[in-house]
C-alpha cells in the first residue's frame, strides 16, 4: 500500500500550526510581562498565518479544493464540521488582524480584553484545520479536487 501526503495541504497545515504555537508562546511571554518578546513571538504568528493564507489561497484559486473521499455515511457530519472550520477560521483572522492593529496602535485596554479570546479561537482555528486535513489526506484518501462550491457541499 502507497502512502504519500499532498505537498501544498501538508505544507499550509504546518505553518498555520506554527503560528498556533507561536501565539502560544506570546501568550506566555505576555503573561511575564516580556512585552517586547511577546511582540516579535505574535508578528511571527501572523506571519505563519499569512503563508499559511498565501499557499492555502493559492491551492484554491490555481488548483481547486479536496473534496471529501471518505465513506458516504459521514460526509455529512464532515460537511458541518467543514463549515464551522471555516466560520471559526473566518473569525479567527479578523480577531487576529485586529489585535495586530490594536497592539501596534497602542490600544492595549481593547486589546488586553480580546486578545485572550482571540487566541482561543486561533487555538481552535488550528485544532479543527489539522482536523480537516486529517480527514481529507490521512484518515481517508481525498476526493476529486474541484471548485470550492463543490468541494465543500458536494454539487
Amino acid at each position: 500500500m502507497e502512502f504519500s501526503l499532498p505537498i501544498l495541504p501538508t505544507i499550509s497545515t504546518t505553518f498555520i500550526v506554527l503560528s498556533a504555537i507561536f501565539v502560544a508562546i506570546g501568550w506566555n511571554l505576555i503573561l511575564k510581562r516580556k512585552i517586547a518578546a511577546h511582540q516579535k513571538a505574535m508578528f511571527f504568528a501572523a506571519i505563519f498565518a499569512v503563508i499559511f493564507f498565501i499557499i492555502y489561497a493559492s491551492r484554491t484559486i490555481f488548483i481547486g479544493n479536496t473534496s471529501f473521499g471518505g465513506p458516504d455515511n459521514i460526509k455529512i457530519y464532515y460537511t458541518i464540521f467543514l463549515i464551522f472550520h471555516i466560520t471559526l477560521a473566518t473569525v479567527g483572522a479578523v480577531m487576529g488582524i485586529t489585535m495586530l492593529v490594536t497592539g501596534y496602535k497602542k490600544n492595549y485596554a481593547f486589546h488586553r480584553k480580546l486578545g485572550p479570546v482571540t487566541s482561543i479561537v486561533w487555538f481552535c482555528t488550528a485544532i479543527t484545520g489539522v482536523m480537516v486535513y486529517l480527514l481529507l489526506y490521512v484518515f481517508y484518501h481525498g476526493g476529486e479536487t474541484t471548485s470550492v462550491i463543490k468541494a465543500i457541499l458536494g454539487f
